[in-house]
């Protein structure tokens, strides 16, 4: 039988500048330490030691998770990410340290949320509440939920904000770009301003609990003629710009699928492609953030349950009609017609050298063969996966073609990604091509 794990304790949120600032500065000095530590020693054995060796190692990866871990935030979110969207790309150990800061995030003592709720529910805010559970059921990057059931008999998931989250965005980002700047991870010929300021603009929506509920509520009428899903009603009485209380909704996590039925695993991706190619083509709304943990499955009434509406977007017209050409042209192997689409979508550079592009457009060709196909495809098939991953990878290493998207390209590929994750982690089979013609 394995060891029981004992819960995490609360951990306090530094909210002020300096107390984060300060945070960041030690991050910062223990980092630099432990790589002149390790450059030493490996200089010492005759080994030449690059900055990225001595940066990505397993001390290092632990001392960012601990300490992002604690700051939540801007900062614990793009660790998140890093996690989530290198995690292929790392080594085995890296990967794992980094994706506790999705699994083991801190919640705050009951101190701190007590004081949390008086500001925005003003003291006595308990005489509304029948029940409140003060340990939180999940605990995020930007707040935690509560459970609670109010005197007039709604049973309520509540998320509240970290204090100073809201705040400290703007110079979370900037400390974070610096540390990558002066690391060396990012190039110094790649311009990342534009990415900067779209990632606070983004967090700074994330964080606003009011906007998070109209677009709860907009998918939940959306979705109203799905039955195959189920959405969490707004309760807008008790929501505020840091708290956003909706009506709970049971399930159990979407990957807990991979031992169901293969017809099952089968339905339920259909299903999440289906609503993928929906929000692109028919809604020009789209919940961009891909975790997991944003979809739960109700084994009783076989619905998913969808989560997280914090970084929904609405799509330029121009974005969705791209995306409808370059799929179009995909299916149809017209390699000249899917070059111009990727170009307008903003995938690579227009002054991207003509071999450059013929090495992305190659890429694309290997991941869309399977589409040309009539019939279903198995999404745990590693003949594509591994191909596929082995030339990206070559492709990212060269960094003269590294080239920032449109940052609407950018979130739905971090999207289409993240569905095609889950698919191949439940071992789907799924005719993809079938429901796209749908629509191309």
């Amino acid at each position: 039988m394995p060891p029981v794990r004992p819960p995490l304790q609360g951990l306090a949120v530094p909210s002020g500048r300096l107390a984060r600032l300060a945070k960041f500065g030690g991050l910062a000095s223990g980092i630099a330490g432990t790589m002149l530590a390790d450059g030493a020693r490996q200089l010492s054995q005759g080994k030449r030691p690059t900055v990225g060796d001595l940066l990505m190692t397993p001390a290092n990866a632990i001392r960012v998770t601990e300490q992002l871990a604690q700051l939540r935030g801007a900062a614990m979110k793009v660790g998140q990410l890093l996690s989530m969207d290198a995690g292929e790309m790392l080594p085995p150990e890296l990967a794992d340290i980094l994706a506790r800061l999705r699994s083991d995030a801190r919640h705050m003592p009951e101190v701190q949320l007590r004081a949390a709720l008086n500001r925005r529910w003003g003291r006595g805010w308990e005489d509304r509440f029948e029940t409140f559970d003060f340990t939180p059921m999940a605990a995020a990057s930007i707040g935690q939920v509560h459970r609670g059931r109010t005197i007039d008999g709604r049973d309520l998931a509540i998320k509240v904000q970290y204090p100073g989250v809201r705040d400290s965005i703007d110079s979370d980002v900037d400390n974070i770009a610096t540390l990558m700047r002066v690391s060396g991870v990012v190039p110094k010929t790649l311009d990342v301003t534009a990415i900067l300021s779209e990632a606070k603009r983004q967090l700074h929506e994330e964080a606003d609990y009011d906007r998070e509920g109209r677009y709860l509520a907009r998918f939940g009428a959306l979705l109203a003629d799905a039955p195959d899903f189920r959405v969490p009603a707004l309760h807008a009485d008790l929501t505020r710009p840091t708290v956003l209380a909706m009506s709970h909704v049971a399930g159990v996590p979407i990957e807990t699928l991979a031992e169901a039925s293969q017809e099952e695993r089968d339905r339920v991706v259909t299903l999440l492609v289906q609503l993928l190619l929906r929000e692109l083509f028919e809604f020009g709304l789209m919940q961009t953030d891909p975790n997991f943990a944003n979809y739960l499955y109700d084994p009783v009434t076989r619905q998913i349950v969808l989560l997280d509406f914090g970084a929904a977007r609405d799509l330029p017209p121009a974005i969705v009609e791209g995306y409808r050409r370059l799929l179009r042209a995909g299916i149809t192997a017209d390699r000249e017609a899917a070059r111009r689409a990727a170009l307008d979508i903003g995938f690579f550079a227009a002054d991207a050298d003509a071999e450059r592009q013929d090495q992305a457009m190659a890429l694309f060709d290997l991941a869309m063969e399977p589409l040309r196909r009539p019939g279903p495809f198995d999404f745990s098939e590693t003949g594509l996966t591994t191909p596929l991953r082995e030339q990206g990878m070559a492709l990212a290493q060269d960094r003269s073609f590294w080239h920032v998207p449109p940052i609407d390209t950018l979130f739905l590929q971090r999207k289409f990604g993240g569905v095609y994750l889950l698919a191949s982690r439940l071992r789907a089979r799924v005719d993809v091509r079938a429901m796209l013609e749908a629509y191309i």
